[in-house]
């Protein structure tokens, strides 16, 4: 990887990883476009890529959260539940739907995220 590109990759990581820390998600909102824009990988990778960026740095905001501050596991246990089974679900049929649709649907949700935090 040319030094241009790593550092590329090096920002996007850490714009991630913030972005993840603070807010508790988003991260991948943040490195799906700048994944597609330094070009790194094919469209059709991108989002699998960015998922297995992401878990590294929730296992490490979860860590950090732990030793840090507090975790209500009564609150989050049927968040986690439901996550881990659309997640599998995503993993198991994600591919079989279009990239183009996979970015639409991303930027429909940042949107409709941005939009509701505003208001």
């Amino acid at each position: 990887m040319k030094k241009r590109l790593y550092m590329g990759a090096a920002l996007a990581g850490l714009a991630a990883g913030t972005v993840t820390g603070l807010f508790g998600a988003g991260g991948g909102m943040v490195l799906v476009p700048l994944l597609t824009l330094l070009g790194v990988t094919k469209d059709e990778d991108v989002f699998p890529c960015s998922v297995s960026i992401i878990l590294p740095i929730c296992t490490i905001t979860l860590i950090a959260t732990v030793v840090f501050g507090t975790v209500d596991w009564r609150a989050a246990l049927p968040y986690l539940l439901g996550s881990a089974a659309g997640g599998f679900f995503a993993g198991k049929w994600g591919g079989k739907i279009p990239v183009k649709w996979l970015h639409r649907g991303l930027g429909l949700l940042i949107l409709w995220g941005g939009i509701r935090y505003l208001c």
